[in-house]
């Protein structure tokens, strides 16, 4: 028999034998899910309010335990159990950490202590305790308890060994267990929250305005990907999951608000890896009378504020062990430049398609590029998959090949060429930006080349927006995901998601 098998067995008997207490407590006339308890102070809290540690006046002896503080009221779930004669230790789990509990025969009276607390209760529970804060002999801060209720029974056991007995996917499917047994996930996750709210604040500060805009889309715009599909039955048509925030925040800029921007779901029916999630969090950021230079300062700025506010260091630890220095200078780097870095061949832009497949095959050992791709795409293939993951450090691409955005302005120094970046750090593009098209002729042309003139396919009424004048503008989208993976030391964004996209799973009732 399986580990695996063991452990369902286990979890199953452990599942009837909790479900007999809950049967015995209803019938003692106890309520095992109460309505409520009076939740005064969290567990950090409580080590904020705990005495001091006495000292001995010989150095040789312990600190005096039982130097009592004020009178607490916590509650949450216990994670463990240490049951003894006439004392008891328990380590309860609240949104804030651990605090530990005592509870004593004599405090509890022997008829509770010993048919309630010591038969009831279990791991996983959740309960409500109120006493004094005292420390024990190791210095540790501990709530005596005087009072105690069962708030909520929890009839399948809480895993021993969450991480040795499952796999990733496990973790993620069941990412409640995950954030109750494993401290680094809920430290991460809570992180992820904290860098939101600070992205908020830090935009606020700079007079953005925040905005939101439809999740709907009759056509799929802003970015080149596979759109999710839908129907809308009262209007009897086709709707897209939108996979960009861009043609409407703009038309916001049209409007007057020169400074907006969005942290929203968005949706891309392509792949799904480390890097790569089919739902994920964008934000989008658009200021008139700017440029991709401004985008720039902007982005540098807000990382290097959020490690300062929330991290307290601009070196970050990679989960490989490397290390990133978000504080040193961010290199800026043509995509051309890095081409010919990777190839070692100064004419590769004067190369037919023909040679560069050859050479992508022969020499750089690539051999997805095929006869029927355009030639930009050859070159992309090359950036994407053998210089992209090597840029760990921060890196402005610049000059990106006008082929690969139709938003975008053309450079005017090397009109092949657009005023973008694509910032790249782990290895990944965290942060594309813009000098923004404002020419609606320009605009129309540019949209049509990439549809191969399907007009249908164009969003028209976005350039109608647009031909009643749109201010010059940067802007930005940043993937909000792998920007917390990378702060938070993250190898997979994943981790850094709560409830990520898996595959459906049959599941015993």
């Amino acid at each position: 028999m399986s580990s695996n098998t063991d452990l369902g067995a286990i979890s199953h008997d452990q599942f009837a034998v909790r479900k007999e207490k809950l049967a015995q407590l209803r019938v003692s006339g106890e309520d095992p899910f109460r309505g409520n308890w009076e939740q005064r102070h969290t567990s950090r809290q409580c080590l904020e309010l705990a005495p001091p540690i006495e000292l001995p006046a010989s150095g040789d002896e312990l600190p005096r335990p039982h130097v009592f503080g004020p009178e607490v009221s916590v509650a949450g779930r216990i994670l463990s159990m240490r049951i003894m004669g006439k004392a008891s230790f328990i380590k309860l789990l609240d949104r804030d950490g651990i605090i530990q509990l005592y509870f004593t025969r004599d405090e509890l009276g022997e008829q509770r202590y010993n048919t309630h607390f010591k038969k009831m209760l279990d791991i996983g529970d959740f309960i409500g305790v109120s006493g004094p804060l005292f420390r024990t002999s190791t210095g540790e801060v501990t709530i005596r308890a005087k009072a105690y209720a069962l708030v909520a029974k929890a009839l399948r056991p809480l895993p021993e060994k969450w991480h040795g007995l499952t796999d990733d996917e496990q973790v993620y499917r069941q990412r409640y267990l995950d954030l109750i047994i494993n401290a680094e996930s809920r430290k991460r996750l809570i992180l992820r929250s904290k860098i939101i709210a600070e992205i908020r604040r830090f935009l606020w500060g700079r007079d953005f305005l925040e905005v939101e805009t439809p999740s709907l889309h009759i056509i799929a715009g802003g970015a080149a990907a596979r759109p999710f599909q839908t129907h809308f039955n009262s209007l009897g048509c086709d709707f897209y999951l939108r996979i960009a925030l861009e043609l409407h925040l703009k038309r916001c800029l049209i409007g007057g608000m020169d400074r907006v921007f969005e942290l929203g779901r968005v949706f891309r029916n392509e792949g799904y890896d480390r890097k790569h999630s089919p739902e994920f969090t964008m934000m989008e950021i658009y200021q008139a009378y700017s440029d991709h230079r401004g985008m720039m300062e902007l982005v540098r700025s807000l990382v290097l504020h959020l490690c300062k506010s929330l991290i307290g260091a601009t070196t970050i630890a990679r989960a490989d062990g490397g290390e990133i220095d978000l504080g040193a200078p961010w290199r800026e780097v043509s995509y051309k430049d890095l081409i010919f870095e990777r190839t070692g061949d100064p004419d590769w832009f004067n190369h037919t398609k023909a040679k560069k497949l050859q050479i992508c095959r022969e020499i750089l050992g690539l051999k997805e590029p095929r006869e029927d791709w355009e030639d930009y795409e050859i070159t992309n293939e090359v950036y994407g998959k053998l210089i992209e993951p090597k840029l760990i450090q921060p890196t402005f691409v610049l000059n990106i090949p006008k082929e690969l955005c139709p938003l975008a302005k053309l450079n005017q120094e090397q009109p092949d060429t657009l005023d973008v970046f694509e910032l790249c750090i782990n290895g990944q593009e965290v942060a594309p930006a813009y000098s923004e098209q404002n020419d609606p002729v320009v605009q129309r042309a540019m949209f049509e080349a990439q549809s191969g003139g399907e007009t249908q396919k164009i969003d028209t009424d976005f350039l109608l927006a647009m031909e009643h004048g749109m201010p010059p503008a940067g802007g930005m989208g940043i993937g909000i995901d792998r920007l917390v993976s990378i702060l938070s030391g993250a190898a997979n964004i994943r981790d850094v998601i709560l409830f990520p996209t898996l595959r459906p799973e049959t599941q015993d009732a």
